[in-house]
């Protein structure tokens, strides 16, 4: 039997590295999605925190400067948590360009296994036949010497 050869396996290979190096981007992605989702998470807790202190400040006695530099922190933390929102986005719209990217990938290299396997079911059958034609062959010689003796 000789040996299957695919005639574009270097193209097979070369689809698997391109869907590795898809998944090394997707995931890339997904960890600074993560990242910014945390640091969004931190603002909100850090706004918590000093609207907690805000409360503090008003109970006890009032300290107009405290107070007002309470409320300014918590004003910038508002634009940080707005800023960092848009971060967020970004980072989800990136997600998603990688994922379609890994998602076309993918498909390109099914279709080359695909492919592969239809070229190697083509093989086999033709192998069958090549080995049926042999023993044909060999049955014939075989029964031909039979009728000679």
């Amino acid at each position: 039997m000789s040996k299957f050869i695919y005639r574009m396996q270097n193209i097979l290979n070369l689809k698997y590295k391109l869907e590795d190096q898809a998944k090394m981007e997707f995931a890339e992605a997904r960890r600074r999605l993560t990242e910014e989702e945390e640091k969004l998470e931190m603002l909100f807790r850090r706004k918590a925190e000093y609207e907690e202190e805000g409360r503090r400040l008003r109970e006890d006695t009032l300290e107009v400067l405290d107070i007002l530099g309470n409320r300014n922190a918590i004003l910038q933390m508002e634009e940080f948590i707005e800023l960092q929102k848009l971060e967020v986005e970004k980072a989800e719209e990136a997600l998603e360009v990688k994922r379609q990217k890994l998602q076309e990938v993918m498909q390109e290299r099914k279709i080359h296994e695909k492919l592969r396997e239809k070229a190697f079911e083509a093989f086999m059958k033709e192998e069958n036949a090549k080995e049926s034609k042999e023993i044909d062959e060999l049955v014939s010689y075989t029964y031909g010497q039979k009728q000679r003796v």
